[in-house]
């Protein structure tokens, strides 16, 4: 194998697939990027045996050839490399090592053969659909935040995407939560999803798409699907997952439907009120928020630190209530909503609150309480 490729672009591809590629492999060939020379270009490709990611770029190609090499120290071969110069690699048979050649600079790297790297297979998927990329780039953003990171609940470690009939319209939702909070998106139903089931994409997957989907050209994603595996086609660049095999739970069931004290408030304001507050909170993250007539408190104290208040003009018209937040949890989800003022609806201090953004009805949050 032996191609001649330009340091920009092989840098950019290596950026891509070497995310994929856990830094610590008990499989040392898992620790490799495969790169193959063909007559359709150079395939670089990549997997941690539940994610796998495949670019396809342009090169100058004097031979032919596959082998794998250690994708990590690879890309950081090349990002050190002077830039706009021309990079060659070039894999002998005879021998065991990629030369990796530009300029004055020479470095060899040992290989493992390719008849070894593993393949997920994602022949039989039924259900396919496009979504633009800024469309799907919009529902990760607004949901990806609320996903859990504990291990004890597999099936909260991702997105939960199904179809849904809302009256006569047909939505797809998008839903996160980690059973502190709760993110629910709804866009347009695509073509092709009408009979998808609901599936759990997990979190590294959403991350490692959410990353792509700002490095690509291309105006829309091709995703396919089964029960059991994904597709997202970019472009030149496809990355293949498993998904997670789990129930999601009855999320709807957590979401207040009689919530019937409103507040309303500039986002802006709000969000930096409580930023102010949250440095007095850094150790416990809990604050109060007390709305009163025209206006809420914003307060958090700690024996060893202190504590703080803000006040924000607000339109409230109900008794005084009180209420404790994350206040991690409550940024997180400010900085979601797009328009100027956030509505939040209560029940009481003690149940879970409703946020909407006044200005976009497709989204809806939940924020349980924290006891203060």
């Amino acid at each position: 194998m032996k191609f001649t490729i330009e340091k920009a672009v092989l840098l950019k591809t290596l950026g891509h697939v070497q995310n994929i590629v856990e830094k610590r492999n008990t499989v040392p060939v898992l620790s490799n990027v495969r790169i193959e020379a063909s007559n359709e270009g150079i395939s670089f490709k990549a997997t941690d045996m539940d994610t796998e990611i495949t670019e396809i770029v342009d090169a100058k190609i004097l031979e032919n050839g596959a082998i794998t090499a250690p994708a990590h120290m690879l890309y950081d071969i090349v990002r050190k490399l002077s830039d706009g110069s021309e990079v060659e690699l070039t894999y002998p048979d005879e021998k065991e090592q990629l030369s990796i050649a530009s300029g004055r600079s020479k470095f060899s790297l040992s290989t493992i053969g390719v008849e070894d790297f593993p393949v997920i297979s994602t022949d039989a998927l039924p259900t396919n659909f496009e979504m633009n990329r800024d469309e799907l780039k919009d529902v990760i953003d607004r949901t990806q935040f609320a996903a859990s990171t504990e291990e004890t609940r597999y099936y909260l470690n991702g997105l939960y995407i199904h179809p849904k009939n809302e009256g006569e319209t047909k939505v797809l939702r998008i839903v996160a939560t980690d059973g502190h909070r709760l993110a629910c998106v709804e866009t347009p139903l695509p073509d092709g999803a009408a009979d998808m089931e609901g599936v759990i994409l997990p979190r590294k997957t959403v991350g490692e798409i959410r990353k792509l989907l700002d490095d690509t050209s291309a105006e829309s994603v091709q995703i396919a699907l089964s029960d059991s595996k994904v597709r997202f086609t970019l472009a030149d660049v496809t990355l293949a997952s498993k998904l997670i095999d789990g129930t999601y739970p009855d999320y709807e069931r957590v979401i207040p439907t009689d919530n019937d004290k409103i507040l309303e408030l500039n986002v802006k304001d709000l969000a930096t009120a409580v930023d102010r507050v949250s440095v007095v909170a850094e150790r416990t993250r809990a604050i109060k928020m007390i709305a009163n007539k025209n206006h809420v408190i914003i307060t958090t104290s700690s024996p060893d630190l202190g504590s703080a208040i803000e006040e924000v003009e607000a339109t409230y018209d109900n008794e005084s209530l009180e209420i404790g937040y994350n206040f991690r949890y409550l940024l997180d989800i400010l900085a979601e909503i797009k328009g100027d003022t956030a509505k939040f609806s209560f029940s009481d201090g003690a149940s879970p609150s409703v946020i909407h953004d006044t200005s976009d009805a497709s989204a809806i949050y939940v924020l349980m309480p924290m006891r203060v």
